[in-house]
């Protein structure tokens, strides 16, 4: 990547609703050669998606939880079994393998507190499941997907 493809990225994060041209004139090449940046970068898996971001307290989760899990057994499948779970649950929002005292780290979003208790019974209740820990978040304060980028990476 050289310095444009990191301008146009650093701007396609900041509103990827941008139009071609003004992208073109804020990163200072032509607006052909944006359109092939950007073909290259969505096919090569740069850029992963372009999507609305929204506030979960709009759409009715007012409570976010950050929960550790420590598994039974590590094995491959049992793992795999739980990341399953994981990628099949749309109130999961996060959910990291991590090295250290827990296995998994998810983030989730939930209605209220009936729907957490009703969520944690339902998701954590699986016999590789040996302990979960949650923290319900107070109060946001920094929530991104932004990307450092630089040229020369």
């Amino acid at each position: 990547m050289d310095r444009v493809d990191c301008l146009i990225l650093d701007a396609m994060q900041h509103n990827a609703r941008i139009a071609i041209a003004d992208l073109a004139e804020r990163v200072g090449a032509s607006t052909a050669s944006v359109q092939r940046r950007l073909k290259r970068m969505r096919t090569d898996g740069t850029i992963k998606a372009e999507v609305a971001v929204i506030d979960p307290r709009r759409s009715g989760f007012s409570i976010t939880a950050l929960i550790t899990v420590e598994l039974e057994r590590d094995s491959a499948d049992r793992t795999d079994a739980f990341k399953r779970r994981a990628l099949d649950e749309s109130r999961v929002q996060q959910c990291y393998c991590v090295a250290g005292d827990s296995d998994f780290v998810v983030v989730a979003i939930l209605r209220d507190m009936d729907d957490y208790e009703t969520f944690t019974a339902r998701f954590f209740q699986d016999e590789n499941v040996r302990h979960y820990r949650s923290s319900i978040v107070v109060s946001r304060v920094k929530t991104s997907v932004h990307v450092p980028v630089t040229a020369g990476m």
